[in-house]
C-alpha cells in the first residue's frame, strides 16, 4: 500500500463504509449515487454513475485503488480500470455475514492507516451481535415478494444479498430461483400472472432502486390479493457496510410488528 492511497469508490454503500472506517481523507472519486453520509462527500469529485463511469475523468484523478462491485458495476468497466489502476478491489457480498469478508478486504488494503483497524473491529462486532439477535429466536416462515422495480415488476433471486438478509427473520423470497454469481438473472422480472403470487404473505416495496411510495401500495396489492403490502427502506436491506447491523435490527422490528 502506498503511504497516501488515492481511493475511488464506485459503490455507494462502500463509499459510506470507507467514511465509517476513517478513510474519507483518501477518497478522490465517487459516483453520483454515492451520497452518504450526507454532507461528507460534497467536495469528492463525481465520475458518473455506477453503470456509466467516466473513465477519462477517473484516470485524471490518478487513483491508486478503485473499489467495484459485481452487482453494481459493469464487467467492461472493471476490465478498463485494470489498464491504469494499480489496485482494483472487487467486492461481492451475498449475505449479511459477508460483510466480515468485505471488512477483511479493506483491512488488507488500508489496515495500516490510523484508526482503520479499530473501526473495522467495532463494525464487525456490531454485525455479529445483530446476527445473533436474529438467530436467537425462531421465526415463522413467510413467503415474501420483494419488489425493486415496476414496468416491468422486478424482484430478487434467493441467492442475492437482499434475499439472504430477509431469510434471517424467516422470510423466504419468491420466486424460487437462483440467480447465479452475476447477471440479470439475479433480479428476475414478473408478468404478474404467476400462480404462486396468490400464496405470498408479504409484499415489500423497496425505496430503491425504484422509489416506491404510498401511491404504489394498491397497485402492488393487485399482484398478491391476500398479502400484507408495505413500504421498506431499501438502503437498510441492500447496502453493505455500516448499514448491515442496523438493517438486521430493522428486519426484526418489521417481523414482530
Amino acid at each position: 500500500m502506498s503511504p497516501t492511497p488515492r481511493i475511488a469508490s464506485l459503490v455507494p454503500s462502500i463509499t459510506e463504509l470507507l467514511v465509517a472506517l476513517g478513510l474519507r481523507p483518501y477518497l478522490v472519486a465517487r459516483t453520483g449515487f454515492c451520497i452518504h453520509p450526507a454532507g461528507s462527500l460534497r467536495d469528492v469529485p463525481k465520475v458518473g454513475g455506477t453503470k456509466d463511469v467516466n473513465l477519462a475523468k477517473l484516470k485524471q484523478l490518478r487513483p491508486s485503488h478503485v473499489i467495484v462491485n459485481i452487482d453494481e458495476n459493469r464487467l467492461e468497466t472493471a476490465d478498463a480500470l485494470r489498464e491504469f489502476v494499480p489496485h482494483l478491489i472487487t467486492t461481492h457480498p451475498q449475505a449479511p455475514e459477508d460483510n466480515l469478508a468485505l471488512l477483511a478486504q479493506l483491512l488488507a488494503a488500508f489496515g495500516e492507516l490510523p484508526g482503520v483497524r479499530r473501526r473495522s473491529e467495532a463494525l464487525a462486532a456490531g454485525l455479529r451481535q445483530a446476527l445473533a439477535r436474529c438467530r436467537e429466536q425462531s421465526w415463522p416462515a413467510q413467503r415474501v415478494l420483494y419488489l425493486i422495480w415496476r414496468e416491468p415488476w422486478m424482484t430478487v433471486a434467493r441467492d442475492t444479498y437482499i434475499a439472504r438478509m430477509l431469510a434471517e427473520v424467516g422470510w423466504q423470497t419468491w420466486p424460487d430461483v437462483q440467480g447465479g454469481a452475476a447477471g440479470a438473472g439475479r433480479y428476475p422480472p414478473l408478468t404478474g400472472e404467476e400462480p404462486w403470487l396468490q400464496q405470498v404473505d408479504r409484499v415489500l416495496l423497496s425505496s430503491e432502486p425504484y422509489r416506491f411510495g404510498p401511491e404504489h401500495l394498491a397497485l402492488a396489492q393487485t399482484l398478491c390479493h391476500q398479502a400484507r403490502v408495505e413500504l421498506v427502506d431499501g438502503e437498510l436491506l441492500s447496502w453493505y457496510g455500516p448499514r448491515a447491523a442496523a438493517g438486521l435490527d430493522y428486519l426484526r422490528a418489521l417481523a414482530t410488528a
